[in-house]
């Protein structure tokens, strides 16, 4: 674990999970990246970069058999965008035929700690297209709407966001209140994954077709009633898979139930189903973004702070044009 600013560092030291984690793996640097890209991958976070994959190395050589890397970052701080984008071309480096995944939090308004977190995700993910090998979405809004819609809680804390996002990969989003009284049985949370108001990007799917679908569930859940729920989803005209891949459904089955956090804003239910899928419905999350780097961009909003630890104002005018994934239908 990493991170410039030592304060959030010190937080998971002294924390309830403080157990979880060995005290090497915990570095940080001498001051923050202050939001910026530009401070996180070629100042201040350059400085700690042989630090940070010094550790990495000999956690790899405690691995019998390494598979990969799981990168979690946020697209909108100057560490996780910058930073995150300098380890992940070292690790290309190092480690050029092991996987790596990002887990990737998305920025929304509601909860957002910078203006210019659509500059710093637009150039994380320009710089990683070529290292990034899988990237799990995570968007702040749509968390943010889930704790208040389904979860009744008006004002949701970071606590709130960050034990749904640990928590709530699997559906149903439901509270303790309403856990008696909803219906829970197989059908009925397959179809919760398709509907935009329960998926973790706020986008919606009908206006895009699928590539792929992994639906993985858990507790009491048999083959037949996978079946019929996908069978269900099929028949559903705003659900399209592209030409090339009509068939596009992966299921997996583990018998053990959903477990809850002690304390946590989740019931505790007998069966639940987490979908993993790629779509160009997602298109729409990034058009958003791009169009609010085009309006600050238009009047050189904030460049000088980029150009000004030593990136060069070119690699802003290079940034990821989002229409190129409708391409694929």
């Amino acid at each position: 674990m990493f991170i410039n600013e030592s304060s959030k560092i010190n937080e998971v030291r002294t924390g309830t999970y403080r157990q979880l984690f060995s005290p090497s793996n915990l570095i940080t640097g001498k001051e923050d990246a202050a939001n910026n890209y530009a401070r996180g991958h070629y100042t201040v976070g350059k400085e700690q970069k042989n630090v940070v994959v010094e550790a990495i190395r000999k956690q790899q050589e405690m691995c019998s058999g390494l598979q990969g890397f799981l990168i979690f970052h946020s697209f909108g701080g100057g560490t996780g965008s910058g930073f995150g984008s300098l380890l992940l071309e070292e690790l290309s480096v190092e480690y050029p035929k092991k996987s790596k995944l990002c887990f990737s939090i998305y920025p929304a308004p509601q909860v957002s700690t910078a203006v210019v977190e659509p500059y710093n995700s637009i150039l994380f993910t320009h710089t990683t297209l070529e290292h990034a090998d899988v990237t799990f979405m995570v968007d702040n809004e749509a968390i943010y709407d889930l704790c208040r819609k389904e979860l009744n809680i008006t004002r949701p804390t970071y606590t709130n966001l960050n034990r749904m996002i640990g928590q709530a990969t699997y559906a149903p989003v439901v509270s303790a209140d309403r856990a008696q009284h909803d219906n829970f049985d197989v059908s009925s949370i397959t179809a919760k994954c398709f509907e935009p108001t329960h998926q973790m990007v706020k986008c919606d799917p009908s206006k895009g077709k699928y590539m792929a679908c992994c639906l993985l569930y858990r507790g009491d859940v048999v083959p037949k009633d996978v079946n019929h729920a996908i069978g269900l989803i099929r028949q559903k005209k705003s659900i399209a898979f592209v030409d090339w891949c009509p068939t596009g459904f992966k299921v997996g089955i583990n018998y053990q139930p959903p477990t809850v956090v002690p304390g946590g804003d989740l019931a505790k239910i007998d069966r639940a189903v987490c979908c993993l899928s790629n779509t160009t419905a997602i298109s729409e999350a990034w058009q958003r973004l791009d169009h609010k780097f085009d309006l600050m961009y238009a009047k050189r909003a904030f460049v000088h702070w980029y150009v000004g630890e030593g990136m060069e104002e070119v690699i802003l005018m290079m940034k990821i044009k989002v229409n190129n994934y409708t391409y694929i239908i």
